[in-house]
Formats: structure tokens, sequence, C-alpha cells
């Protein structure tokens, strides 16, 4: 952030603070008890999680906030009966609300984040869970301070395949694991780039609360194709390691209980599509661990064949888990994860595949709201996934390698 945009960060956070010091009334919940929730933020992915909430029993959307006129419209078209308002503080303000979901852009979570437990709201909150490292150590302050349900949408942690890895490594099946592969990939018909969208019609200044999208951000005219496209610029995202590797390194620091990554190494550019965009298309990123453990991470925009997926390479045995390679011949994909026996560490050892069943991730904080238990993907994985996100990052804009001491001490850079 910029120096005065910085400096109201932290008044706006230590305001955030004092409310929750003073402990916010929250309605007391029944087992069987309706859940209210609203919702910041209902563009592309907010719209999916509606759709998602509106599907868990027994919940309520209430109210949706959103700073651009077509998305309230959108919303309302989904949800007739919901209350739509063009400023998230609003929303914030009504006492019969519960829960809060957020799916703002990228560098507007952690004012969304901390503005909602503020307001004594219990919290879902789309990944990556803010935007820069000193917005982690806010949400993460803010977030220990309070007693509110809070569920990061890292919805691998719901899977059955971290479930199965868990177990096969507390077993003892897979031996010592000194190095994990993970790579993601992608395609789009060649000369339209991965997020690039059309700008309506109806995308003016007149419709859209410009001020309120920068955040903090160098005042400039109104901007209709970098409000619609954020995900291609620095200043407002974190590019493809913060829409997609965070997913993949919060499951592997989970199945590891892997603590934050001792260094960071990311190579790559913007080779796919030479479109303007800032953020690159093809990647490779090393994390360095401690405990002897190295992940890489290797992404394209350009080349779909093998989809997303995991190895872990131990001395007893392999965990694989793949989603969306495609069969030579019909095309098709499908999520598996298996075990496959190192013969010379475990000679009798025999191939494995994992059955555990995912859970469902709205579902999962709804009933975490009643019971005031502790959801699957916790302030912490969003918190640690968050930072080798940003680790990263840093070393691919100052090609060099990054350590955890140099990245805790660094300014954020638009």
């Amino acid at each position: 952030m910029a120096t005065n945009s910085r400096r109201e960060f932290l008044k706006d956070a230590a305001m955030g603070a004092a409310v929750l010091a003073a402990g916010p009334a929250a309605r007391a919940l029944g087992a069987n008890d309706r859940v209210r929730v609203g919702m910041i933020g209902v563009g592309g992915r907010g719209q999916e999680l509606l759709h998602e909430v509106l599907r868990v029993p027994n919940v309520q959307l209430v109210a949706i906030a959103d700073i651009y006129s077509r998305r309230r419209e959108e919303a309302k078209k989904l949800a007739p009966e919901i209350q739509t308002l063009d400023d998230h503080r609003r929303l914030l303000d009504m006492k019969d609300i519960d829960g809060v979901l957020v799916a703002s852009p990228l560098h507007i979570h952690a004012r969304h984040f901390l503005d909602a437990l503020a307001a004594g709201k219990d919290l879902y909150s789309e990944k990556t869970m803010t935007w820069s490292i000193p917005e982690a150590e806010q949400c993460r302050a803010a977030a220990t301070k309070s007693d509110r349900v809070i569920q990061i949408g890292l919805q691998h942690e719901s899977s059955g395949s971290l479930a199965d890895a868990r177990k096969w490594i507390k077993d003892g099946i897979v031996g010592k694991i000194t190095q994990v592969e993970s790579w993601m990939s992608r395609n789009t018909p060649r000369g339209k780039g991965q997020w690039v969208r059309a700008v309506p019609p109806d995308c003016t200044a007149e419709n859209v609360n410009w001020k309120a999208f920068l955040n903090g951000r160098p005042e400039r005219p109104f901007d209709g194709f970098r409000f619609m496209n954020w995900r291609l610029y620095w200043e407002f995202s974190g590019g493809n390691v913060t829409e997609n590797m965070v997913h993949q390194i919060a499951w592997i620091m989970s199945a590891l209980d892997l603590p934050l990554p001792a260094a960071a190494y990311m190579s790559g550019g913007v080779f796919s599509e030479k479109d303007g965009r800032e953020v690159p298309d093809t990647i490779v990123v090393t994390l360095d661990f401690p405990g002897d453990v190295v992940v890489t991470w290797q992404s394209t925009f350009s080349n779909s064949r093998y989809g997303l997926g995991e190895r872990l390479l131990g001395s007893d045995g392999t965990v694989e888990h793949v989603a969306g390679a495609n069969d030579m011949v019909s095309g098709r994909s499908a999520e598996s994860i298996r075990y496959y026996p190192e013969k010379v560490n475990r000679p009798e050892g025999a191939a494995l595949t994992g059955e555990s069943r995912t859970q469902n991730h709205m579902a999962n904080w709804i009933d975490c709201i009643r019971s005031r238990k502790t959801p699957n993907a916790t302030v912490e994985i969003g918190y640690r996934s968050a930072i080798a996100a940003h680790m990263a990052n840093l070393s691919y804009r100052r090609k060099q390698r990054i350590t955890l001491e140099e990245a805790m001490s660094a300014q954020p850079e638009f």
C-alpha cells in the first residue's frame, strides 16, 4: 500500500480491534435454527457461492452488498427476496445477520474481513485470505482476538483426498517425505487469454463505486477494463498464485503439517498471451520448508492436458492426487487419490485407493455457526498459505530467492 493508504488501513484495523474487544452480541442459535447470512461481492465467484449457500438446508440469504449495480440486479434475479445494498457497511449493520460471505476482489478481502469481525459476524472469506503479508498479519491478529466462526474459501481443506493423505501419512506407510510435486494447467482458444472479460455497456462511473474499488490505491479516472479484469494486475491481484496455487499449497501444508516456508523462488512470465496483463501465465515455484521438505508447483495457461495434482514422494511410498487429467481416448477427466508402495522399503506393501468422502465446504461453515466448532479451513491455514503465495510472488517480482525473514519485512508493492 502507499504510505497514506497503509496508515488508513492500520487505523481502520485498530478501530476494528476496539470493537472486537467490546464483544458485540451475536444471536444464539440452536441446532435446528435457521442461519441468516449476507454476502459482500457477488461477481462471478460470488454468484457461485450464492448458489452454494442457497442449497444448504435451513439457511436464509438476507442481503447482498456490491459496488456495481449490475451485480446487485443479477443477485436479485437469483434470489428475489433478498435486500440489495451498495455499501457493505450497511449490510454489516443489520443485526439479524449471523454470518457474512466475502467474495470481493482480492485487494479488498482484508477490509471486509476486519469489518465483518468488528461487526460481530461469523465469516466465510474467499481465498486468498489477503492481498499482502501485512494484511495477513492484521487479519490473523483480529481473528485470534475474536470468538467468531471463520472459514476460508480453501475448498480442498474439506476434500476426501486430504483426509486420505493424512491417514496414510499418519499410518507411516509413506515414510519420510522430502519432496512434493504439484501442478495446475489450463488452456484457452488462441487469442483469448485466461480471465479476460468483456466490459458491459453499463460498467460506467455512474454504476460503479470506483473509489470503494480502489480501496486506497492511487486515485485515477474510472477504468472499466481494469475493474472487470482486476485479476490481471498486481495492485488488485496476486495472479495465478493467489487464484489457484494457494488451494494446492494449503492442501499440501495441511497434509504434511508444514510451517511457513523458509524460502521461495518463482520463475516464469507472460508467455501464453501478450495481452497487456502484468501477472504471469507460465510459472514454476519452489518452496523450501523447515524439516528438509521442498515443494514445487508449476502452471501454464496454454495446455490443459494434465489438469491439476500433487505427488507426495516418500521413502516408503507415493501419494498421488490428480484431478482433471484427460483420458487419451474419451477426453473425460476424474479425480482420484492413490497410494503406491516403494518396494525397496515396503516389499509387502499394496497399492491403495482413497475412499474418504468430500465434505460440503459451505455446509461445514454453516454447521459450525450452529455448533461453534472450528471449520475445516481455519484462519491459520489461510494465513500460512497466503504467506507462501505472497513469498512466491515477491520472488518473481524481485527476480531473486526470497527468505521468510525478507518477505516479512518487505513493503507491499503495486
